[in-house]
């Protein structure tokens, strides 16, 4: 029986990470750890890398677009794109990410 709760809290955590406030319930420390694995190679994805191998937009540049949100970074690493890499990433996995992108906005 307890084994069952905590798959009913991770899923309704995991839920409410897309439906509500991504930056709440994500793990923007997890996020950032993805970015330096999955993303630095086209991304500059932290201030302390000093170039990328694509003319991809920086994380920070991404973080401060006018009309950016966490949850609209998260739905965009879920549907593959052309000019991305088609990474099979959780809901978790890109909510963690776009939490991290978010961070980053200054």
């Amino acid at each position: 029986m307890r084994a069952v709760f905590r798959h009913i809290q991770v899923l309704v955590v995991a839920t409410a990470g897309l439906s509500g406030s991504v930056a709440v319930a994500a793990d923007a420390d997890h996020g950032a750890d993805l970015a330096k694995r999955w993303c630095a190679a086209c991304h500059v994805v932290d201030t302390g890398q000093k170039q990328a191998s694509t003319d991809a937009p920086p994380f920070a540049a991404i973080a401060r677009k006018s009309d950016f949100t966490p949850e609209k970074v998260a739905f965009f690493l879920l549907d593959p794109h052309p000019k991305m890499p088609n990474f099979p990433l959780s809901r978790s996995e890109a909510a963690d990410l776009a939490a991290y992108i978010g961070a980053l906005r200054k």
